[in-house]
């Protein structure tokens, strides 16, 4: 007796938090297919929006780096980057692995959408970037020197393995970051979210495919002593690696914790036809 009410009061207990975590998901689910369906129009435009936005954090990130030379400062200010992107619904590519990926799995999208989604906004991110930053360098060219400096480290590191952890790194945290995001009730948690994972990600100088790329491409508008061909050998294994860690560390193991729940998905998918 005592047993069967122990475990009466657990599952009073964790019924909230069920309840919570498929709301949740069914959140990730929605919004996964509602991107996954957009067609390429809206896919490159809101990727372009995406880059442009991101270089609205980086200008603040590279004017308080000037500034004080400190990078957790910086990260902080980088922050109005990710709030950008948030309230103006742009898409960043390094978004895409959780929401997209567990659309695709539940049966709401195809593989080759959630390939046509990746594709399109990392070209759209890097070229609204480049304009970005080309508006940047010529309208504050004080930041020049310090876009130089910063770029510096990311086209000068070996492939090695601090390097491919910093990129494993900033993969699993952005893609937190989304499920920070996706699992809050309200704007405010997300928008803390979003600033949380600026301040790690920049503060800590983690390797990110697009936010770094920008900081280079604003070193060579200024004049850097370095080219496209040293942003490509750096811009290749990040990217890769910034993948893995957002797929095999937060999407996997919350697609795992979901299992029911994508089951129940791909069933109503079949029923829908």
């Amino acid at each position: 007796m005592a047993t069967d009410e122990v475990r009466s009061r657990l599952g009073e207990t964790d019924a909230p938090e069920e309840d919570e975590l498929a709301r949740a998901f069914d959140r990730i689910v929605t919004q996964g297919a509602q991107r996954l369906h957009r067609t390429w129009r809206e896919v490159l435009t809101t990727g372009l929006a995406g880059g442009l936005e991101v270089g609205v954090g980086v200008v603040a990130l590279l004017a308080v780096y000037a500034e004080t030379g400190s990078h957790l400062l910086a990260g902080l200010a980088f922050g109005i980057g990710f709030v950008a992107l948030l309230l103006a619904r742009s898409e960043l590519f390094t978004e895409g692995f959780l929401v997209p990926v567990t659309a695709v799995v539940a049966g709401r999208a195809r593989a080759g959408q959630l390939a046509r989604l990746w594709a399109g906004t990392l070209v759209a991110n890097l070229v609204g970037g480049w304009l970005a930053m080309w508006i940047v360098v010529h309208a504050l060219p004080e930041l020049g020197a310090t876009a130089i400096e910063s770029a510096t480290t990311f086209v000068d590191a070996p492939l090695d393995l601090q390097s491919a952890c910093l990129a494993f790194l900033a993969g699993s945290c952005i893609t937190l970051m989304t499920r920070m995001q996706q699992g809050a009730e309200s704007e405010t948690g997300r928008i803390v979210a979003a600033i949380a994972g600026a301040f790690v990600l920049a503060g800590l100088v983690l390797f990110h495919s697009i936010l770094d790329s920008l900081i280079v491409f604003a070193g060579i508008h200024a004049g850097g002593p370095f080219g496209y061909a040293d942003w490509l050998a750096w811009f290749w294994y990040t990217t890769l690696l910034n993948m893995a860690g957002g797929l095999l560390v937060v999407t996997a193991l919350r697609l795992v914790r979901s299992k029911d729940l994508i089951e129940r998905e791909r069933q109503d998918a079949r029923a829908e036809g």
